[in-house]
């Protein structure tokens, strides 16, 4: 078994984040479910912009309900163990979901891109089949992406330390405590780990790069929403993107500072989404309210 020392050990700070994470992740939750619904219930929500958005929001709950649930019994108990395979087991599915995001948002960013850079093949390109094959390969890259870091991690010896600087398993830290030389296996990760977060993100930027470009050139009322759009989406590359790229495109040498970064991608992140996608969004809060009065 493995011992997570979590965010903090002073009991008055633990009781603190526990209220306060707990009302986090049922702001993920809740907020999240009432996209999915909202998108799904209202016909005119049928956009591949919403269809991305739905997975997007189904993602960031399967993301946050990784670590969150754990982090939330741990900050209550004295002993904070995790049994080897549910930690191995929490690694993969932690790098399944946030692989498929990486992707995903890779993906909106493209949509993007169409809709605006070439608005009248637009609806080819974007079909909803186009969109379903797009979505399916985000999750096989993701998984992908995960089972390969997973095997490498199990197929180290563990047979010393086995305390984890952090509120969950992944794998900088964990296979820091392997009895043996990881030195390749550490840059095998990085090359998949580390290199996926900066690719993703310089699609992102240039396909961005691209929209400013574009508007840039023709200015209209459309593409003033359009950017309106594309700054909520900077918004959510910024906050998953940045600690990722600083975590895994780097030897894995752990600082102190590496689980507090962490919480910005596996709870600020999805609790954002929410609000930056319904708070910008007139078509979302006007279905939300339809949604609103037809269950009252």
């Amino acid at each position: 078994e493995f011992i997570l020392l979590g965010l903090s050990d002073t009991r008055e700070l633990q009781v603190l984040f526990f209220t306060f994470f707990f009302l986090a992740y049922a702001m993920v939750l809740l907020g999240n479910l009432l996209i999915i619904v909202t998108v799904r219930t209202d016909p005119k929500l049928s956009s591949p912009m919403y269809f991305l958005l739905c997975n997007l929001s189904f993602i960031d709950i399967c993301c946050t309900s990784v670590t969150s649930p754990r982090m939330l019994v741990d900050l209550l108990s004295q002993r904070k163990a995790i049994a080897f395979e549910d930690c191995i087991a929490q690694l993969f599915f932690l790098h399944f979901v946030g692989a498929s995001e990486m992707f995903l948002l890779s993906v909106m960013a493209y949509d993007r891109y169409t809709a605006i850079c070439k608005p009248l093949h637009y609806t080819a390109i974007m079909s909803r089949q186009v969109c379903w094959v797009l979505v399916s390969a985000c999750w096989a890259g993701g998984f992908l992406h995960s089972i390969v870091q997973t095997l490498l991690t199990i197929q180290l010896p563990f047979c010393g330390p086995n305390t984890i600087d952090n509120y969950f398993c992944d794998v900088p830290p964990v296979i820091r405590l392997a009895c043996t030389d990881i030195y390749i296996t550490e840059w095998l990760m990085v090359s998949n780990s580390g290199l996926i977060s900066l690719v993703c993100f310089l699609v992102l930027v240039t396909s961005y790069t691209f929209i400013l470009v574009t508007i840039r050139v023709r200015f209209t009322e459309g593409n003033w929403k359009a950017l309106s759009t594309c700054a909520s989406h900077v918004m959510v590359v910024t906050l998953f993107f940045v600690p990722c790229i600083f975590i895994y495109l780097r030897p894995f040498s752990t600082f102190p500072s590496d689980k507090h970064i962490c919480v910005i991608c596996t709870v600020f992140s999805p609790v954002m989404n929410p609000l930056i996608y319904t708070l910008r969004n007139n078509e979302v809060k006007a279905s939300m309210w339809k949604l609103w009065k037809r269950c009252r």
